[in-house]
């Protein structure tokens, strides 16, 4: 089993990694594989609507989500992790989920995903919101945990203190490997769920 993690913080070693350390410590008892991208800390820019990746099967802009998408088809799951800015993600992180997810061509259905976010005080629970969007368009059971999938913390290494929110990413992170295990022993037995053929509307026809 493998399990890409991407933390959306421009602090490689801030509070946000410091709740994805606590689920790799579950993740890699349970012997899961896991690879970690720091993105917040690098120059993203948004999509521009080119439409190039539907003839190029990846984004014209060759950058991180384009490292990240060729490690797609190999993972049984992925966690979105971030701080919370104005009761939202970083935006680099959006920037960079708004082009992942619209310019690989990897099937994501029955991929687990699970965000993490990490703030001061407030606006935990609308990023959380937030970043869970990107799973249920792409057909990915989120994993859910003993309370919303959040730490608390301010300065570097504040969130440590944060004892339930520790507990909370760790009861994530065996959620996620049992949702995984059991999704791949229901794949050798039942397959994929069936897919009908996509019907893609606008509202004026």
């Amino acid at each position: 089993m493998k399990v890409l993690m991407i933390n959306g913080s421009p602090r490689a070693e801030g509070n946000t990694a410091l709740a994805l350390r606590e689920m790799e410590a579950i993740f890699r008892e349970a012997g899961v594989d896991v690879t970690t991208m720091q993105v917040g800390n690098k120059a993203i820019r948004g999509c521009i609507a080119c439409g190039k990746c539907a003839a190029l099967g990846k984004c014209v802009f060759d950058d991180a989500v384009n490292d990240a998408a060729a490690l797609l088809p190999q993972v049984d799951g992925l966690v979105l992790a971030s701080p919370v800015y104005y009761a939202s993600a970083n935006g680099n992180l959006i920037s960079f989920l708004d082009r992942l997810f619209h310019s690989n061509h990897c099937d994501l259905t029955m991929k687990v995903g699970a965000s993490v976010v990490c703030a001061r005080r407030g606006g935990c629970s609308a990023t959380f919101d937030e970043l869970n969007k990107y799973f249920t368009i792409s057909g990915m059971p989120v994993a859910s945990s003993q309370y919303w999938n959040s730490i608390h913390g301010r300065l570097p290494g504040e969130a440590d203190q944060d004892q339930e929110g520790k507990q909370t990413m760790r009861a994530l992170a065996r959620n996620m490997v049992f949702l995984m295990k059991s999704i791949a022993l229901g794949k050798e037995a039942f397959g994929l769920p069936e897919q009908e053929t996509r019907i893609s509307t606008h509202y004026i026809r």
